[in-house]
This record gives structure tokens, sequence and C-alpha cells, in this order.
């Protein structure tokens, strides 16, 4: 006689499942401006604020 618990069967894992739903109904990062890099809040056509951006991401053989 032994007084250890019967060993219980393994549950089984469920399988993963498959979502067929519409992948071009939700918004993707590059969907957005700040997907594509673009900056928070300098999107007011200020001239000074577009002259910046110029100048900080120019690249650096347009010196």
């Amino acid at each position: 006689m032994s007084t250890a618990p019967e060993p219980r069967a393994p549950r089984p894992t469920p399988a993963a499942a498959l979502i067929f739903d519409d992948p071009l109904s939700q918004q993707s990062s590059d969907d957005t401006d700040r997907g594509w890099g673009d900056r928070p809040g300098r999107s007011d056509g200020d001239g000074a604020a577009d002259l910046a951006r110029f100048l900080d991401e120019k690249p650096p053989h347009h010196l």
C-alpha cells in the first residue's frame, strides 16, 4: 500500500488558434506619421521648425 496520490494524466495543451480576420482593417505603425519617423507636434507649418528639422536631418555629404 502506498500513500502517494495516483498520477494524473497531463492536460493537453491547446493548439494555437488561427485568426482569419482582415489584416488590412487594422492600423499598423507604418500607417501613421510617427511610424515614418515624423516628429509629433511639428506639422503646424512653422518655417523655423521646418528649417531646424532640415538642418538636423541633413546628410553629412550635404554640408
